[in-house]
């Protein structure tokens, strides 16, 4: 293993990525009318957000200056103007709900802090990721799915993975959670060996894009873990700034996974290279909204305390 890893300069983040490029078919028709991660999602606080939106508000509070969504053609003027917020007529009509009222305050701030990036073709997660290279300029990027929400308390899981940067040695690490057998065809899964001073932290030794059971059972073993329990992607990636060089041999070359520039395949490739670690969320959660299904789900569960 190549070890050049533990003597680079150990940055905490300050910018964030976050893909929201998708076709978002599976909530087809809607989605058609409306982006995916545009669907209104209600807080703790009783207001009613775009999903995308809460993103934007706990990377800011994690100590993230600079975010990058990345979209399909065109569709930055949408999001452009949900940050920009109402007129000035509309505004006055909210002075009578102050909070509402702080809240288009709070989303211009917002949108000083935001860029774009565009994937012109649908060619994979690591294929979008890859798009916003010039974004990343040399430094981490704090990665998040787009179509995912994340809390945790006491700390917020974007504020632990920007901190886990003190200990990376200026490797990637990836926040990982719980999963069983049949939530692997859903997950990159890992296997390694924990940190006897830091028992959440796990030295990576393979990971493995949407493993079968009989993958995971065989080769993707973490200790102190279950029987039939594994760790897989929790959504949330604090990606060293190699991974757009692999990323990019990967597009070169044409090595794809389904048809698919993966970026599990270009972690896994880091991780041979330079070491990967896996940092276990076990005080957080995370929201699908990606299927129907989930969305409801996770709309009832989130706006709870």
């Amino acid at each position: 293993m190549n070890t050049a890893g533990e003597s680079a300069v150990i940055r905490r983040p300050r910018k964030a990525v976050v893909p929201v490029a998708g076709l978002g078919t599976r909530h087809f028709p809607a989605s058609h009318a409306v982006k995916k991660e545009l669907f209104p999602v209600v807080g703790t606080d009783g207001i009613s957000r775009a999903l995308f939106h809460y993103h934007l508000v706990e990377l800011l509070d994690a100590g993230i200056e600079e975010i990058c969504l990345i979209v399909q053609p065109d569709e930055d003027r949408t999001i452009r103007s949900y940050l920009h917020g109402p007129g000035e007529e509309y505004l006055r009509r909210l002075e009578k709900y102050p909070n509402l009222r702080d809240e288009a305050r709070r989303m211009e701030d917002l949108a000083t802090r935001v860029c774009f990036a565009v994937q012109h073709t649908q060619e994979g997660y690591g294929h979008a990721v890859y798009q916003t290279r010039d974004f990343a300029a040399g430094e981490p990027v704090l990665l998040c799915l787009g179509d995912h929400l994340f809390r945790g308390s006491p700390v917020s899981p974007y504020r632990e993975l920007a901190d886990a940067a003190s200990f990376s040695g200026g490797r990637s690490i990836s926040a990982v959670n719980r999963i069983g057998p049949d939530e692997l065809k859903g997950y990159g899964t890992i296997a390694g060996i924990r940190r006897t001073d830091s028992p959440s932290l796990i030295d990576v030794s393979l990971i493995v894009e949407k493993p079968d059971v009989h993958v995971a059972r065989e080769k993707l073993h973490v200790d102190g873990l279950p029987g039939d329990t594994f760790l897989g992607w929790f959504g949330m990636h604090l990606l060293a700034p190699s991974i757009y060089d692999i990323l990019g041999e990967m597009i070169r070359d044409d090595i794809r996974d389904g048809g698919e520039f993966q970026l599990t395949r270009a972690q896994e490739i880091q991780r041979q290279r330079e070491g990967y670690l896996a940092l276990e969320m076990t005080r957080a959660e995370r929201f699908d909204f990606g299927l129907p299904d989930d969305y409801l789900r996770s709309l009832q569960i989130f706006r709870k305390e």
